[in-house]
């Protein structure tokens, strides 16, 4: 693990394609998380362009409301190679706010039937301003990332 960037890989028994659809859908985000936080999609469409905008509803104990929205924004679609996205907020004007850490799986094909899957949690754009107010980074463990990978290949397994 370098500084600003944490990944994990693991093989899944399942096509890309699969793995890929399973990605774009926000309503399947919860049960991919390893953390718990995630909740609820706001927004249930398929994630389908760059700059679509996607908000989820979280929980956090340590959050200052526990219970909170983000706000992402597609930076990263590539089917079925390559899936991410930016997180954030809202300002108080309604406009989103990204915080500069990005969450972005790659996907490689090994066969017919069998996908390489690595998921980064990067944060080397997160701005100064943002880092003075103590938040740690990477904001979880570091089983946190494998967690989700298992998770992942058990919903596009259908298991």
């Amino acid at each position: 693990m370098d500084q600003e960037t944490v990944s994990a890989t693991l093989t899944i028994a399942v096509p890309a394609a699969k793995v890929f659809a399973v990605l774009a859908d926000p309503t399947a985000h919860s049960a991919i998380d390893g953390t718990g936080w995630v909740q609820e999609p706001v927004d249930r469409a398929p994630l389908t362009g760059v700059g679509q905008i996607f908000r989820m509803s979280m929980h956090h104990a340590k959050h200052p409301s526990g219970d909170y929205q983000t706000v992402n924004k597609v930076a990263v679609l590539d089917p079925p190679r390559a899936i991410g996205w930016l997180t954030g907020g809202q300002k108080d004007d309604g406009e989103p706010e990204f915080g500069g850490w990005i969450w972005r799986y790659d996907l490689t094909p090994l066969g017919p039937s069998e996908t390489e899957v690595t998921l980064t949690y990067d944060w080397s754009a997160v701005p100064q301003h943002i880092r003075d107010r103590g938040i740690r980074f990477p904001p979880f463990g570091p089983d946190h990332l494998t967690n989700s990978l298992h998770h992942l290949s058990e919903l596009a397994s259908g298991g």
